[in-house]
């Protein structure tokens, strides 16, 4: 297994802000797992976005727009 990026206790916040009353390691780790499968793939589309583009450097606007991709905000 490899380290993640996002750090366990994030998870709980953000599953508790959610409104969950009480959460469980197994479910926080899951999130956290989720989060980063989804989040490496909006960075890859964002980045041939850029490239596409003739730039090298990632744009807030590609982030959004291969997040679109993914779910509606």
């Amino acid at each position: 297994m490899t380290a993640s990026e996002f750090g366990l206790s994030v998870m709980y916040r953000i599953l508790k802000k959610s409104g969950a009353e009480r959460v469980s390691d197994e479910s926080a780790d899951e999130l956290r797992r989720i989060l980063e499968e989804i989040g490496v793939a909006i960075a890859k589309s964002a980045i041939e976005m850029s490239v596409h583009a003739g730039r090298k450097t990632i744009k807030a606007e590609d982030v959004r727009l291969a997040a679109k991709q993914f779910a509606k905000f």
